[in-house]
């Protein structure tokens, strides 16, 4: 006797394969999109071929979008098709995919964004072509798929999140190049900071006493973070580059810059590092005579919060697919890079899962570069998508998993500001450091 349930999963199942037919008829269009973007390789804030290349894309290759151009940024878009179907209440499902395409200096895409922006357009056109060709939606559901520039430096999505581009949004999906498929790994905090001492130019040979050398004070300030981090946590970071350091060997340098970037796996713990670091910072300009300057970044990057219920469909969508998810031990639970999609985990339930390319190359260098740009990385890419797909229409088909999905995402924002709090009245701070441990750029 056929029951109601299996009408539904049958539907479901349909969906799905729908939805990967319509990714596989699409890979041309879809690997020459990725292609473009990766020729064009642009920078943070400065992706406006790219930018053009994907809302072409939603314009003239695939019909049926509405899209807004330089949507809150320059080089941001949105397109959104629907809503579809009815349902009792009214409410419409509003789930996002989203696209990124800023490059990296010198190496262009070596973390693989023409990827990721790849994977949020052809998750879209697999959603798209499921939803139109089912009669009966079982609830009203609408596709937005945004882009967000400027992740590597600056954060477009924070900057959208300030500007209220995701506002209206249910669920966000979106998947990182990697070496290894997983569901989830933990991305750390991040902070970066510039610092810049000021001192006193004059000859090094003839009347070197009457310099105050800025350099000494750059090289001091490196030193004392290499010494510091003998007492940092063994998952925290701090790293970064003497950017300028003189002009000429026989002129005391009366400037120099450093710029560093700060992390910790969760965002609570960044103000203790950063109390640290600018304690080295200050007190190489104070034996050194150097006025010093230190300019933060616009964004402060947060940890990805989990979704357990998102992590657990993503990998059983994923293994029907055949993708074989690492069980490395130190991959899963050794914090990394760090994204802007951290904060917007704090603001809407979603998902950033990481995807082999057929590489084993490392992200930001010349090898990955070339993996990203390859007909070889395709198979993997739109594997991926098509696992987004079929991780939505799981949600969309059952209302439960939406209800948990949102419970998942209470409970690890109530988890997190109830450490926030326990940290600060355990009177653990830069000075004392007590307390629990702590458990993309």
């Amino acid at each position: 006797m056929r029951t109601a349930y299996n009408c539904n999963q049958e539907k479901l199942q349909k969906c799905k394969h729908k939805a990967g037919c319509c990714i596989d008829s699409a890979k041309d269009t879809l690997f020459a999109l990725s292609k473009d973007i990766w020729s064009c390789a642009e920078l943070a804030y400065e992706e406006k071929q790219s930018h053009d290349i994907l809302v072409r894309f939603f314009t003239e290759t695939e019909k049926g979008w509405s899209v807004e151009s330089h949507y809150k940024l320059d080089t941001a878009f949105r397109a959104t098709w629907g809503p579809t179907g009815v349902n009792a209440g009214g409410d419409t499902l509003n789930i996002g995919f989203l696209c990124e395409y800023d490059a990296l200096p010198g190496i262009g895409h070596a973390c693989g964004h023409n990827l990721i922006a790849e994977v949020g357009a052809a998750a879209a056109v697999g959603m798209k072509g499921a939803l139109e060709a089912l009669v009966d939606p079982p609830v009203r559901v609408m596709v937005t798929v945004i882009g967000t520039p400027a992740e590597e430096e600056g954060g477009g999505k924070i900057d959208l999140i300030e500007a209220g581009g995701f506002e209206g949004l249910d669920l966000v999906f979106m998947a990182h190049p990697s070496q290894e498929d997983a569901a989830y790994l933990p991305d750390m905090a991040e902070d970066d900071v510039t610092v810049k001492y000021y001192g006193k130019a004059s000859h090094a040979a003839a009347y070197p006493w009457e310099g105050i050398n800025a350099l000494d004070a750059a090289v001091l300030a490196y030193n004392n973070l290499s010494v510091l981090r003998q007492q940092l946590k063994p998952d925290w970071r701090l790293h970064g580059i003497i950017k300028h350091g003189g002009v000429k060997p026989n002129i005391i340098p009366a400037f120099s810059e450093l710029v560093f970037y700060l992390r910790t796996p969760k965002r609570r713990d960044l103000p203790f590092l950063r109390e640290k670091a600018e304690q080295c910072f200050r007190s190489a300009a104070m034996a050194t005579g150097c006025r010093v300057e230190l300019q933060y970044g616009p964004h402060e990057y947060h940890n990805i919060l989990l979704n357990k219920t998102l992590t657990r469909l993503y990998e059983e969508n994923g293994k029907a697919l055949g993708i074989e998810f690492t069980t490395d031990e130190q991959v899963l639970n050794t914090p990394s890079g760090s994204t802007d999609f951290g904060n917007l985990s704090f603001v809407v339930p979603g998902i950033h899962p990481y995807f082999y390319i057929g590489t084993e190359a490392l992200n930001h260098t010349e090898e990955y570069t070339a993996a990203a740009g390859s007909d070889k990385a395709q198979f993997f890419t739109l594997r991926t998508a098509k696992t987004l797909v079929m991780m939505a229409l799981d949600v969309l088909f059952n209302p439960e998993l939406l209800k948990q999905v949102k419970e998942d995402f209470r409970l690890s924002k109530l988890k997190e500001e109830c450490e926030v709090r326990r940290e600060n009245g355990s009177g653990s701070g830069p000075g004392q450091w007590g307390g629990a441990a702590s458990a993309s750029r």
